[in-house]
């Protein structure tokens, strides 16, 4: 299976194509320079790969949660191209594509976006030895003090949410945190390795939209539920 991926939701802009070759990425943190660089990364993906549009069976983004204008921009490209194509379009979590790129082998991570406006967006995940992600609870949007952070114990930090408001998170979690990477920005590369772990999960390119935990907040649902995890 041939899957082309966009992942634009922070500063780096990123687009991945998986194929039974291998995976070719084209990276670059480049603020507010995403939709100037993500069509020439598409050619260039298809170009090393020896493929083109046609020959994608699924298309993956990032849908969030992060930049407002970045999560929209992937969401807005995949949709276009999986719609010209008549290809079905799997949406990944931003938080998990970061902390499967920052994991380097921990078994648990916890990926930290700064959400501005003294919140941050948080996600904890377990990755198996084979790259499989599973979320530790809900995706959550709150301010560092408030988030409801996981009670096992050996967890990595990753995102720019560490650099942000580390000092919270980090004196919350205590001795159970062993590291942090605030450096980690997720990547198209993650983004098709999730998909391709889950291709039933694909929707028709119409339904691809961003996820955003602040509308989330800020309109709660009737009846939804509060995160999995507990504060220690």
């Amino acid at each position: 299976m041939n899957i082309l991926a966009i992942e634009t939701s922070s500063e780096a802009c990123s687009c991945a194509l998986l194929s039974a070759a291998g995976i070719v990425e084209s990276y670059e943190v480049a603020p507010r320079r995403h939709t100037q660089l993500l069509l020439a990364m598409i050619d260039q993906v298809l170009h090393e790969s020896a493929l083109q549009l046609r020959d994608v069976d699924l298309f993956a983004y990032g849908q969030g949660p992060g930049s407002f204008t970045g999560v929209r921009i992937a969401a807005c490209a995949v949709q276009a191209l999986a719609l010209a194509q008549q290809r079905p379009v799997v949406p990944i979590s931003s938080l998990a594509a970061a902390a499967l790129r920052g994991a380097s082998g921990a078994p648990r991570v916890i990926a930290a976006f700064d959400a501005r406006l003294g919140e941050v967006y948080v996600g904890a995940f377990s990755i198996a030895a084979d790259g499989t992600v599973v979320a530790v609870g809900e995706e959550q949007l709150a301010a560092p003090g408030a988030v409801a952070l996981p009670c096992a114990e050996a967890w990595v930090g990753v995102g720019a949410g560490w650099a942000a408001h580390g000092g919270v998170l980090r004196s919350r979690m205590g001795a159970r945190l062993h590291a942090v990477d605030a450096q980690v920005l997720p990547g198209a590369a993650q983004v098709a390795a999730l998909a391709a772990a889950c291709p039933q999960a694909g929707v028709a390119a119409a339904s691809a939209v961003p996820r955003y935990l602040r509308r989330d907040v800020a309109t709660p649902r009737a009846g939804a539920q509060a995160p999995a995890m507990t504060s220690c």
